[in-house]
């Protein structure tokens, strides 16, 4: 086994990226995906203790931390800033933090500041760090952004009203800025997982890791499987990578089949089927 990793080769040797919300869940993951394949990676996130000990374990050779409300647009510019003072450019920007409000089905009971709080971050924030990117990007003619969407991104009734909005409003910031930016090489993708089990999904769901696993199972067509948070960092170190060099304005889904049907029309139900 330890042959087959090494011989595996290092898809983004060379490559600096920043990510936000990189200190936990699927930004970390993808930090340390990103490393093991030779990118320099700069987390970006206010978890500050926490930001530092994952730093720590991947090794301060190859991982810097910032800290980064990704709302203020003057911290987004200077996490920018830091990664092209640090590492002399930038190639990779994954649009990744984000937060969920409570999960209030009615849409009366929803409160405007929790609704504001949640566009703020998932769609504000996802704005400031495309801007920011393209702004050092351009003059280097190269560049991918990657950013998190959602199932959501596709369908409603799978989250809240405020959750669900910004989710469409990540896919709809993919796809202007993927036009405007593809005449200077850049590449601008998102990324539509499923509920995986993390910090953020478990807080929400109120279930533990493995009822959530089991939960996506379910749902999901395809079955066996359950969705980890690597399955999405894999999704985004191939967005990254140059073997992803013709894709953009693409929105990738990690959810095991979930928004490709209605599963309520049970057309190829087996006999014996759960």
């Amino acid at each position: 086994m330890a042959s087959l990793i090494s011989a595996v080769p290092r898809r983004l040797q060379g490559k600096v990226a920043l990510i936000t919300g990189g200190a936990s869940g699927i930004g970390e993951c993808t930090a340390r995906v990103f490393a093991h394949h030779g990118a320099k990676v700069v987390i970006a996130d206010i978890q500050d203790e926490l930001s530092h000990s994952v730093c720590e374990s991947i090794g301060p050779s190859s991982c810097t931390y910032v800290h980064c409300d990704v709302t203020d647009e003057y911290q987004m510019k200077n996490a920018i800033d830091k990664a092209v003072a640090t590492y002399g450019k930038l190639d990779i920007t994954f649009n990744n933090a984000g937060v969920i409000d409570q999960n209030k089905p009615l849409i009366i009971d929803n409160e405007k500041p929790d609704f504001d709080r949640v566009l703020s971050v998932n769609a504000t924030g996802v704005f400031l760090g495309i801007k920011h990117a393209a702004r050092v990007m351009v003059p280097a003619r190269s560049g991918c952004i990657i950013s998190t969407a959602s199932v959501c991104s596709a369908l409603g009734g799978a989250a809240s009203h405020a959750y669900t909005a910004s989710k469409h409003a990540v896919l709809g910031l993919t796809r202007n800025a993927a036009t405007e930016l593809g005449q200077f090489g850049i590449r601008v993708n998102c990324l539509s997982p499923f509920a995986c089990a993390t910090p953020l999904a478990k807080k929400f769901v109120g279930i533990n890791k493995e009822e959530l696993e089991k939960m996506t199972s379910l749902h999901a067509n395809l079955k066996g499987v359950a969705l980890k948070t690597e399955d999405v960092a894999n999704a985004a170190l191939f967005l990254a990578s140059e073997e992803a060099r013709y894709v953009s304005g693409h929105n990738l889904f990690i959810d095991g089949g979930f928004t490709t049907c209605n599963s309520s029309f049970c057309m190829f139900h087996y006999p014996g089927d759960s």
